[in-house]
């Protein structure tokens, strides 16, 4: 029996993050079943994780930090993943899976999953022994085989990619292409209204992986699922909230705690830092915290304030301090600075829009000098995006 729940990418944070909220779910009964994970690149760290799942399904997550005044430190091992696949090698088996059982599929797919891949086209869906390019042309290519053998069973996809509204976004994106590949109206009826595209935010600091597969993550941890009519959930779990707000929740983690590394981040890079400095590092250097607490304080606060949401924000802050002091993680900045200039656009820029739609006389000084340093490339990064939806971070 192949597991209902499909899962595109091997990242450690959805290892330690939503694979584990399942396996936690399992041992408890309160999952729907186990998972399947579909490595969709070429990484070798990730073909890597890919042949250790296929070796044992099991891994170790560490968890450390502080919670509740007391020091966490423990290993939990991972046993939901009861499925470990190859796009390229193990299409075949990955379309079998989605016509027969598959319920819900999740993804994090990274920063350019989103986007189209140009070798894709319709003739694809005629050669069920290959593996699409994109993230989106094999997602609708599943769907596709699904609908022509259940056309009135849809499944429940929610995506966990850092994007505004991302489960929408991803809808718009596939039935997008299903129209410039001229597939059936019967068939974008069955995307729109049969399947479920639910919006979801995660929120959790992991910041180290385990070789071969494994993490080590924080212990504060939060799936936010907008509530959908008909939505299939992979399992119950006390850190996943389903909310009829998501957008808060969006808001407050993407410009305190993404800015907020992006701020590090972008100090790092002028700087020249070494290239082994953490955001425990960063916290405990007067000037460069200085400078995130004036940021937090001077220009991001006062867009929350605007929003009636002072007393939210603060707690949320606070939050946010006390995970990035966090003394037992090593969470790198150079992991952070990654796609840099991407994520200021996606994390900066939308604090700006906002701000300008609230005329707050504070004009955010330090962060608009920022996005300047990299306009060109943060107007071609929103270009690049405009074809697939907005994107948060």
């Amino acid at each position: 029996m192949t597991p209902p729940i499909l899962q595109f990418g091997t990242s450690r944070f959805l290892l330690a993050h939503v694979d584990l909220f399942v396996s936690q779910a399992l041992d408890e009964g309160n999952a729907i079943g186990g998972i399947g994970i579909v490595q969709t690149t070429g990484n070798p760290a990730s073909r890597a994780r890919i042949d250790a799942l296929r070796a044992t399904g099991r891994y170790p997550v560490r968890i450390r930090g502080r919670e509740r005044g007391g020091v966490v430190d423990e290993v939990v091992e991972c046993r939901a993943v009861q499925r470990a696949w190859d796009a390229e090698r193990d299409w075949a088996e990955i379309r079998g899976a989605a016509i027969e059982t598959v319920r819900v599929i999740v993804s994090n797919t990274g920063d350019a999953g989103y986007r189209a891949d140009p070798r894709d086209a319709a003739n694809l869906l005629a050669q069920p022994e290959h593996a699409p390019h994109g993230f989106p042309a094999k997602l609708l290519a599943l769907l596709h085989a699904r609908w022509q053998v259940r056309p009135d069973d849809g499944v429940s996809i929610l995506p966990c990619e850092l994007v505004t509204n991302n489960g929408d976004t991803l809808r718009d994106i596939v039935l997008g292409l299903a129209r410039r590949w001229q597939l059936p109206d019967a068939f974008a009826d069955y995307l729109g209204n049969r399947c479920v595209w639910v919006n979801s935010l995660v929120d959790r600091i992991v910041s180290e992986p385990l070789h071969p597969v494994g993490a080590i993550a924080e212990p504060y941890a939060l799936w936010a699922i907008e509530r959908r009519a008909g939505m299939t959930l992979p399992c119950g779990h006390a850190q996943i909230v389903v909310t009829d707000d998501l957008r808060s929740h969006e808001r407050l983690k993407l410009f305190f705690l993404n800015l907020g590394h992006s701020w590090l981040a972008e100090q790092w890079l002028a700087g020249g830092r070494d290239a082994s400095e953490t955001v425990l590092d960063a916290m405990n250097d007067a000037r460069l915290r200085d400078g995130l607490e004036a940021v937090w304080r001077d220009e991001v606060a006062p867009v929350f304030v605007a929003l009636g949401l002072r007393e939210t924000a603060e707690r949320y802050v606070d939050s946010v301090r006390e995970r990035l002091l966090n003394p037992f993680l090593a969470h790198r900045i150079a992991d952070i600075a990654v796609n840099h200039r991407e994520k200021v656009a996606r994390r900066i820029e939308p604090l700006l829009a906002l701000a300008d739609s609230l005329a707050l006389p504070a004009g955010q000084p330090r962060l608009r000098q920022l996005v300047a340093r990299h306009e060109p490339a943060a107007r071609a990064a929103a270009a690049g995006i405009a074809t697939t939806g907005r994107e948060a971070s």
